[in-house]
């Protein structure tokens, strides 16, 4: 969430702090600003809402300067307004600020009773009024900022800027991420790569609790313990093209379709096709020794993890623990010594992964991420690193990337399974063989796309709508609701099928659609036959299933989507792209903002 950028130029520096926000959006934010220094001063402007509002604002009154900083917010403290908006200023110091400084009341009661005056409800403001502090009796701007950074808890990626000082930006970091960029002559601060792309592809990325001070010329680094540090620069691979829409009306639906293709370029890193072999790079554990693996994640990407444990409890039979990121570092769990994990993120960067990511460390366990940028905090301090090759993915609710993950997943599954010798030589040419042919089946897929329109069509009148399957696809419809929910605003909820009787069932009438996962195959019975106490009890069931489960089905199921017949350890990946297609269909129909839902951020780097 939030996104962070600052210049130190050699043109006028607005237009390019404006142009890195855009390329922040994604991260989700309700307010923006943008402050420079003007003669030696610190001017400012900022807006609610958009960065449309924003750009409206200096297209009225423009801002001049060379040397500035720039931030998206994501309300926590305070509401979204202009007043709150991000940069916080005072005549001397003017801070942009990434995540939440836990002991803000504290410090607020403390500078107050010294006279300090509020201006705003953030927990920021107290880090500007402590920096302003410490500059008001004698500290040079460096030694001021250091002092401050030492009085604050929590977690916070911080940039500012000087009055007076027109070459030179600090910045730090602690629990959220934050990059440098190297320019000819000139110097960049940001929150990730992609904001810094169009400016440079030289990137230093600060380590927790690193603190650096930055001039026209380069950057100077310090370590959490305050002393001078050394930070490699690296050439980023994140390209500078801007990311559009193409011919599509928003980037969730250019994401969509563009499932066939990532799955392809995921697979092919982890697949031989001539062999039929999968090929992992070197792991930081050997799933042979290991007698219990650690699954952790949040949002979708935990969804994904339930799916993976499946796989690797089937195809393995190695014990596999999955827990929500943020109930995993509370829960205290015994873990087993010498025992792995494995964390799943779009971004690398979500704080409650990064956390689980220590605790684990901390206790022993081989880390191993799977990770869609590999730059991210989560790749460089994991033991290693698997890639999805899912891209920039800009639509808030993933969707390419939560299909990638379960590609890498499902190869981690089968080459796990050959490791612990569970599966022969031909089961994994014949599971290996069922992966490669789903790229083509989710381009069918996708064709299906009038038919689910048509689907969404009802849905979209539903208060309340719930989605079922049965073992591996339990997952699945988990993840029907939440998209739905996450872009459409409707209620839903994803179940087990088969604990339809105890409980949800009550929650059936004719109002309620049930939307079924229900290939046929072992299981297939048992979920037909939960799905007929639903429209007994005059649910409306929609269901996606095969050809030959749409002939049994039909007879009772209000509508019926055709797909791909495939064998049981393919039908997650792609039953997962109808009802995330469903969801974006009913968003459309709903009229909400389905790129950056309310309340929602891409990357959530506070608690």
């Amino acid at each position: 969430m939030c996104g962070i950028v600052g210049v130190i130029g050699k043109a006028e520096a607005a237009p390019l702090l404006l142009e890195a926000l855009r390329r922040l959006e994604y991260r989700g934010y309700d307010s923006a600003g943008i402050a420079t220094l003007v003669n030696g001063q610190i001017v400012r402007r900022r807006a609610e809402g958009k960065l449309g509002n924003l750009a409206g604002v200096l297209d009225r009154d423009p801002l001049p300067g060379t040397t500035g900083i720039g931030h998206t917010r994501w309300a926590t403290h305070g509401a979204p307004t202009e007043r709150n908006a991000h940069p916080h200023s005072t005549a001397r110091v003017s801070v942009v600020h990434n995540g939440i400084i836990e002991n803000h009341a504290e410090l607020r009661s403390e500078l107050e009773t010294k006279g300090a005056v509020f201006e705003t409800e953030t927990d920021t403001e107290t880090f500007v009024r402590l920096v302003d502090d410490f500059l008001a009796n004698g500290l040079p701007p460096q030694e001021a900022f250091a002092a401050a950074l030492k009085r604050v808890h929590g977690a916070f990626a911080l940039a500012a800027i000087f009055a007076g000082h027109p070459r030179l930006l600090l910045a730090a970091r602690q629990g959220a991420p934050l990059a440098i960029g190297y320019g000819d002559g000139e110097m960049f601060v940001g929150s990730d790569a992609l904001a810094l792309a169009p400016l440079t592809r030289r990137i230093s990325y600060l380590e927790e609790g690193d603190w650096a001070v930055v001039d026209g010329e380069g950057a100077q680094f310090f370590d959490a313990a305050h002393q001078p540090a050394e930070r490699s620069i690296v050439v980023t691979a994140v390209s500078g093209a801007a990311v559009g829409k193409g011919n599509y009306r928003h980037f969730m639906e250019k994401e969509l379709h563009e499932h066939p293709a990532v799955l392809g370029d995921t697979l092919r890193q982890y697949l031989d096709p001539k062999t039929l072999e999968v090929r992992l790079p070197r792991l930081p554990f050997d799933p042979a020794k290991i007698t219990r693996l650690t699954i952790s994640a949040c949002g979708s990407a935990f969804l994904a993890g339930m799916v993976g444990r499946y796989w690797i409890e089937q195809l393995a039979r190695l014990p596999v623990d999955a827990d929500v990121a943020s109930e995993f570092r509370y829960r205290n769990p015994p873990l087993a010594e010498g025992g792995a994990a494995i964390l799943i993120s779009q971004s690398g960067e979500t704080a409650d992964n990064m956390a689980a990511l220590r605790l684990l460390k901390e206790a022993g366990q081989k880390v191993l991420s799977v990770v869609n940028v590999p730059e991210s905090s989560m790749a460089r301090e994991s033991h290693g690193a698997l890639l999805t090759v899912a891209g920039p993915e800009i639509g808030v609710a993933s969707t390419k990337a939560f299909t990638a993950q379960l590609a890498v997943l499902a190869c981690l599954a089968i080459g796990f399974g050959r490791a612990r010798r569970e599966l022969s030589t031909l089961d994994e040419g014949r599971l290996t063989q069922a992966l490669l042919a789903v790229p083509s089946h989710a381009a069918a897929i996708l064709e299906q796309d009038a038919q689910i329109r048509a689907l969404a069509a009802e849905v979209a009148k539903a208060r309340d709508v719930l989605f079922l399957g049965r073992g591996a696809l339990y997952p699945i419809a988990l993840e029907g609701a939440l998209k739905l929910k996450e872009i459409s605003y409707i209620h839903a909820e994803g179940y087990a099928a088969g604990e339809m009787k105890h409980g949800p069932i009550a929650l059936v009438d004719s109002d309620v659609p049930v939307i079924a996962l229900c290939p046929t195959g072992p299981l297939f019975e048992k979920t037909a036959s939960n799905l007929q106490e639903a429209a007994a009890r005059g649910g409306r069931v929609m269901a996606f299933t095969d050809a030959d489960g749409a002939a049994a089905l039909g007879r009772f199921a209000e509508q019926v989507i055709v797909l791909p017949k495939v064998g049981a350890f393919s039908t997650p990946i792609l039953y997962a792209i109808p009802v995330q297609l469903l969801a974006y269909h009913v968003a459309v129909l709903k009229g909400t903002d389905v790129d950056q839902p309310r309340n929602l951020a891409k990357s959530v780097t506070v608690e």
